[in-house]
Parts: structure tokens; sequence; C-alpha cells
């Protein structure tokens, strides 16, 4: 297996993301000194993945402490809370974005009366701790769903969940990949995942960096290839999981649920904790953004369709429960009823809620 990719780094004076946009043909580093700049980074997908968005909102808070020019102590505070409710109108789907914003704002207010250098220092130590514990979620995450890909020859892949969505090998992408470890055979049906390509360009990358054999697929092509019986699992990541076990992940996973379902195939999702939202009971009452409709007519920039084409554009949809097999998570794997074990699964996570 080749070396680990890692798409963020911090350098105290500023924030270096992988740019995203521009592979898998050009690996190209964007400094991000502001937190505007981090913001925009969020929002143009320059850095995707929930628990990877969540990472880089936590480092653009130490960001703003860091480059805060406010000498009192109200004011540093007041700076803050501005660099954190700016990241919060970032992307509204992936919970994992408010839980990291959520604990940067508890941090600061343990901090009161403190000194700004002080404040700086801790907010950027807890920036550090998300980014240093997602890593570790994601090798259990990848010991729990390796075990359920174990036997499989070939597995299915919707979006992207590896490395570049997370602070370390990932969550799906983490099972698929800590699996063929020990399953040199194993192989993987990479979608493309419509409209912005993350298959195409992300995952079918780092399953060519892993060296594990792979084919790329159109997404319309998943449900031949199970009625040939060349899938014998799927799983996927997820931008939150509520109560009952509904799931929002990228725009057509779904579809592949209700095929797989349809075909008696197993379908896991892998997921850390910081991924639920227990406090949502359905998936009704998960906020699905909407983007920008070029996207889908100018994919890439290259132009399909008329530019003034109506166009829906969601970028997640929301799996129901029911039709999810196992949900993985860092404390282990999760079956229904989720309203059950969910709730036990987040009572023992050691995940800093």
């Amino acid at each position: 297996m080749a070396t680990a990719l890692r798409p963020i780094r911090w350098k105290k004076d500023a924030l270096y993301l992988l740019e995203q946009r521009l592979l898998p043909f050009r690996e190209t580093w964007v400094k991000c000194d502001t937190v505007e700049k981090v913001a925009r980074a969020i929002e143009d997908m320059t850095v995707r993945g929930a628990p990877a968005i969540g990472i880089t909102a936590a480092y653009g808070v130490a960001l703003a402490a860091f480059r805060s020019k406010s000498k009192s102590p109200a004011g540093f505070k007041k700076e803050i809370e501005k660099a954190i409710a700016r990241l919060r109108k970032t992307r509204p789907t992936a919970v994992n974005l408010f839980w990291a914003l959520d604990r940067m704002q508890r941090q600061l207010k343990k901090m009161k009366g403190a000194s700004s250098s002080d404040q700086a220092y801790w907010l950027e130590r807890e920036a550090v701790e998300i980014h240093k514990e997602d890593e570790a979620l994601c090798g259990l995450l990848g010991k729990y769903g390796a075990r359920l890909l174990a036997g499989c020859r070939n597995v299915l892949t919707h979006c992207n969940t590896g490395a570049l969505a997370t602070g370390g090998d990932g969550t799906a992408l983490s099972a698929i990949t800590t699996a063929a470890k020990k399953n040199r055979k194993l192989h993987v049906w990479v979608d493309e995942t419509r409209p912005y390509l993350q298959g195409a360009r992300l995952t079918a990358y780092e399953v060519a960096h892993a060296r594990i054999p792979f084919h790329l697929i159109t997404d319309n092509m998943s449900a031949s290839l199970m009625k040939q019986g060349k899938v014998d699992a799927i799983i996927v990541g997820a931008d939150r999981i509520v109560a009952n076990g509904d799931t929002a992940n990228k725009i057509g996973t779904y579809a592949l649920a209700v095929m797989a379902k349809a075909h008696g195939i197993p379908f896991y999702v892998s997921a850390p904790t910081t991924t639920l939202d227990l406090t949502k009971r359905t998936g009704k009452e998960i906020v699905i953004e909407q983007r920008n409709p070029r996207e889908v007519t100018h994919p890439q920039g290259y132009p399909i369709a008329k530019e003034d084409y109506p166009v829906y554009n969601p970028a997640f949809d929301v799996t129901p429960g029911e039709l999810i097999t196992a949900i993985v998570l860092e404390t282990g794997t999760c079956r229904p009823p989720y309203t059950k074990s969910l709730k036990k699964a987040l009572a023992n996570s050691k995940v800093v809620s």
C-alpha cells in the first residue's frame, strides 16, 4: 500500500488545503490565511467531506485567534465569535461542521479572562485535537468496516469517503483499503458521482494511489452490475445520521440503497459518531443543501446544456434507515433498531461532544 494521503496542513500562520477541484490532474495547495478564505474553501469545495469540513472549520477558528489584532479580551472574544458565525454559514447539511464549531465555542467560553495569546494557544490545541481524533476514528472505522467486507470480491462505493474527505484514512474507503490488505483480490466499483464527480476525480485517485483493483463506472450502471451478480456489498459514508438511522449522504445514495434492497445486497454506512445527530428523529428534519446550477450544466467548467435551463441540484439525499443493513461507527457496528443501537453507540463514544 502507498503512503497515506493527507489533504489538510496547519502551519499556525495559515491553513493549507489540497485543492480538490483540480484533482486528479494537478496537486495544488491553497493557502488560507484569513477566516474568509477558509469559509470560501468550504463553500467552493476546495475541501469537502463531512469530517474534513469540521476539521477545516476548527482550524479556521484557530486562525482567527492567531490573526486577531484586538488588545482587549472582550474584543478578542467578539472576533472569534464572528469567525465562528461566518463558518457556520458555509454548508448546512454535514453535522460535523457544527459539532466542531460548537466544540471550539465551548473552548472559548472556558478561557474567559485569559490573555489573547493564551486563548489562541488553547484554541489551536483544540483544533489539532479534533484533527488527531478524527485520524484515530478513521482507523477504527476501517477495522470494523473491513470485517463486514471479509469475503467480498466486488464492493461498490459512492462519492468520496477517503483521506481527502477526513482527517485520516477515511470512513467507507478506510474499510475498503483495510479489507484490501488481507484480500488482494478485492475489486472496487467506483461510482462517478454526478454532478460534481467526486468518485471519478477523487475516489478513483485514492483507490489507484492505494493500488487496489477498480473500475470507474457511471452512476446509472450500478443496477445492471447488481443484476449480473457483480456486486457483493455497497458501502458509503454519511454527512448526517439521525435517531432512526435515516442518513443524509451524497445525492444518488438513496437510489443505490433501493437497488441493493431489490437485489438482496447488503448496504452499509460508515461514519464517526461526530456525524450522528440524535436531536433529529427522522430524515425529514435534515436540511438539504441546494447548489449552483452550473455544476449540472457545466461540470468541471465544460458546457453540456444551455446555461439558462432550469436546474434542480440538491447536494444530498436521505436514505431511510430501514434500507441500511448496518451502520459502522468507531464504537463498533450498529444494526436495527437504530433508535436503540445509535443511542448506545453515542453513549459509548470517547469523542468529546
